[in-house]
This record gives C-alpha cells, sequence and structure tokens, in this order.
C-alpha cells in the first residue's frame, strides 16, 4: 500500500483544485524539517506551527486535512494542544496523528485515543507507512470538499436543472391526462368522472406553469370533446 502511494501519478491541474493542508506542529525544527522531507512526495501544502499556541491560531484561520502533532513540546504539550482542538466545534473532525519522540505505551496511547487522535507514529517512523497514513486523511478530506461542493450545487444551479426534468415529465403527464379525457369523453363514462380528469388535467397544468414561471395568464382549459375518438 505505502508503494502505491509513493508511485501514485499526479493528479492533472485543474483550476478548479486545491491542495489540501497539513498541519505540522513541533517545537523542534529540525523534526519539523525531517516531516517536511517525508511528505513532500505528496504535493499538498505544509503548514508548520512551533508550538501549540501557534497549531490553535493557524486552526482558526484554515482548514486542514490532517494534524501532525508532536506530543512532547515546551509550554503547552501536543496532549493539551490536542485537547484544544477538539474543543472547537469547526475542528472536531479535524484528524490528528500523534509523533512521540519514544513507542507509546498503553497508558500513553490510551491518553491519546481518548482525546481525539486517530493514530500516532514513533521517531524514527518509517517514511514509507507515514506518508501512507497521511495519504489517507488527505484523500478523505478531498473527497470531503467535494462532496460539499456538489451540495452546494444541488442548492443552486442544479436545483434549475431539476425543476426543468419535473416541468418535462408534468408535461408528459398532462399529455396523457389529456388524451383519457378525449377517451371517457367518446365512451359511455359518467360526467362526475368526466369531470374528475378534466380538473385534475387542469392542476398538473397549472403546477407545470408554476415551475416554469410563465408569465401572463394560463391558456383556455382544455375542451372535453374530442373528435378524434367519437369513432371509438
Amino acid at each position: 500500500m505505502a508503494g502505491r502511494t509513493e508511485t501514485r501519478p499526479p493528479a492533472p491541474p485543474s483550476a478548479g483544485d486545491t491542495k489540501a493542508k497539513i498541519l505540522l506542529v513541533d517545537d523542534q525544527p529540525e523534526n519539523l524539517l525531517a516531516l517536511e522531507a517525508v511528505l513532500s512526495a505528496l504535493d499538498q501544502t505544509l503548514v508548520r506551527a512551533s508550538s501549540g499556541e501557534e497549531a490553535l491560531k493557524e486552526l482558526n484561520d484554515d482548514e486542514f486535512a490532517l494534524v501532525l502533532l508532536a506530543t512532547q513540546m515546551s509550554g503547552m504539550d501536543g496532549y493539551e494542544t490536542a485537547a484544544h482542538i477538539k474543543s472547537r466545534s469547526r475542528n472536531q473532525d479535524t484528524p490528528i496523528i500523534f509523533v512521540s519522540a519514544h513507542v507509546m505505551g498503553p497508558h500513553a496511547t490510551f491518553r491519546g485515543y481518548a482525546i481525539g487522535a486517530v493514530d500516532y507514529v514513533s521517531r524514527p517512523y518509517d517514511p514509507w507507512v507515514l506518508r501512507a497514513k497521511a495519504s489517507i486523511f488527505v484523500d478523505l478530506h478531498q473527497k470531503n470538499v467535494q462532496l460539499r461542493k456538489q451540495a452546494a450545487l444541488l442548492r443552486t444551479g442544479a436545483a434549475t436543472d431539476l425543476l426543468a426534468q419535473l416541468s418535462t415529465l408534468l408535461s408528459d403527464v398532462e399529455t396523457q391526462a389529456r388524451d383519457l379525457t378525449g377517451q371517457l369523453q367518446a365512451q359511455a363514462v359518467s360526467a362526475t368522472v368526466r369531470t374528475t380528469v378534466a380538473r385534475l388535467e387542469r392542476a398538473i397544468r397549472s403546477l407545470r406553469q408554476v415551475l416554469q414561471e410563465e408569465p401572463g395568464a394560463p391558456p383556455a382549459p382544455v375542451s372535453l370533446h374530442s373528435p378524434r375518438h367519437r369513432d371509438q
């Protein structure tokens, strides 16, 4: 799986595409540099933060696909930073991967998951594994962004297409109702049934006109008399 992540060809550039942002949080510059070297192959936007406070500011200003967060930092450590991140409604779904200077024991692992982290890696970490993990969350983020864009289209321009399709369907139903009116006129059917069908036809026509936003008065009602069916 890591091999596929490494050799995956880059997506073709598009004016509508934007790179995902990954937040790297560590108070040691050499650790940030190492993370950048490993994750640069993903061709995403890597943002540095040298403290928990700086990380919170970055998360307040931007949307991130993933946070790689050092557990050991001076001042606000990774656990406290993660707790602040998850306490914000806008960041509750932002995935956090802890980066530890040593293998995390059961207590530290449980503490990390309890705060809301999705995973952890320990230094020295396998670059292939770290890229594979980060790539998964980048892909999920990009799919979520795409879904939000599609939902927005459905609420705007796509709604017009939906109304047009509904208008076409109503036009077909109106035609069927008009033909049925003619057939009932030619057959020995009670006046009550013919009147009911005629009213249905007019109601369908009125609804279609509302969807099309046709100006002016509606056309004259269709006559119940249909010479085409007299010889049946």
